[in-house]
């Protein structure tokens, strides 16, 4: 029977009702791949390779900061007579006379200070310090922030509003002028760290570097309890919260095992992008004479010293600042990377 080529029928045919092969089955399986959120992530940060290039400069520089020192024959106090203000992979008088006297002398690769220092071993433990300062003044900003915004979103009502009322107070707080005050409050360092064989490292930590701890724990806190508490009033309204309730878990195991854990990939990235702010924020202080004591370096310190010779000596200042904007945009980039990788509302 013909069928009228107007009607809306459709023609079929008995192969058409044979079951589907294999091969047909595959081909209309559209999901991919089911995979964890960790793993998913990594993979993804692993294909950005402007994430994965500053990754390798942020591993490069803490091998330059806590790893060569080690084998450099020069330390950061040793002053060397006659060697001030040496030029790059220059020699002074005495270590010439002994290069002719057939003596190796390993080179000064940045030159020297004006007291006769070795530069490049300066450079290297100024960035140990930045590194230090800035990784652990984050940990303390993790803890607190975290701490503090995961209880005042938890417990709600009364509790937040105050607790939130007093973040916006400290928002108010000039930290500059808290630096001076403890600066002057902390007449005496308050503790020494011994040399350890090899490193050097790092003579009499001064009262300004523990000022600059006692601010970060004090001020800079404010802006990650704010983002855990807007992950958290999200989070506890999720029923996996209120079965923990129901089956009788505390409140301090439901908020560190079920709500700070569920939002560890943005505490992550948040903790990476804080990481250069800190860097940052303790070379100022150094820059201004408020970092850390004589005779440790520090990179803002070591920038500051060099303002002096800037015309006569200028990669004095050239290299710690140079040094200061690598490791700033390294790790800028790389959290970057980490919230394009990690943070849910990104994916596509």
């Amino acid at each position: 029977m013909k069928q009228n080529p107007l009607s809306f029928q459709l023609k079929l045919k008995p192969e058409d009702f044979l079951p589907a092969t294999e091969e047909e089955k595959q081909s209309q399986i559209v999901m991919r791949e089911s995979v964890s959120f960790w793993k998913d992530g990594m993979r993804r940060l692993v294909k950005n390779k402007v994430a994965m290039v500053s990754l390798v400069v942020i591993v490069l520089v803490m091998i330059f900061s806590f790893i060569v020192p080690a084998f450099y024959p020069y330390n950061y106090r040793e002053q060397f007579k006659g060697a001030n203000h040496l030029a790059p992979m220059e020699y002074s008088a005495e270590e010439q006379a002994r290069i002719d006297a057939g003596e190796k002398v390993f080179p000064h690769i940045f030159g020297t200070d004006k007291m006769g220092r070795d530069y490049a071993i300066r450079v290297m433990m100024g960035s140990r310090i930045s590194l230090v300062v800035g990784l652990i003044a984050t940990a303390i900003i993790l803890v607190i922030g975290s701490i503090y915004g995961s209880v005042a979103a938890f417990f709600g009502g009364w509790v937040d509003l105050v607790m939130m009322r007093i973040v916006d107070i400290i928002y108010t707080i000039p930290d500059i002028l808290l630096i001076v005050l403890l600066s002057f409050a902390l007449k005496e360092p308050l503790y020494n760290l011994k040399e350890v064989p090899g490193f050097g490292w790092v003579g009499v930590v001064g009262e300004n570097l523990i000022s600059i701890f006692i601010v970060f724990a004090l001020l800079y806190w404010v802006g990650m309890a704010r983002m855990v508490r807007s992950q958290i009033l999200t989070l506890k309204e999720s029923e996996y919260v209120t079965a923990a309730r129901a089956l009788g878990v505390s409140n301090k195991k439901i908020i560190r095992r079920h709500l700070l854990t569920n939002c560890i990939g943005t505490l992550i990235v948040t903790t990476t992008l804080q990481i250069p702010s800190s860097i940052f924020t303790e070379s100022f202080l150094s820059f201004l004479g408020m970092g850390v004591a004589v005779p440790l370096p520090s990179l803002g310190s070591l920038a500051s010293d060099a303002l002096n010779g800037i015309n006569t000596y200028p990669y004095l200042l050239f290299i710690p600042s140079a040094l200061i904007s690598l490791i700033i945009l390294s790790f800028n980039l790389f959290g970057d990377g980490l919230r394009d990788a990690f943070d849910p509302k990104l994916k596509h």
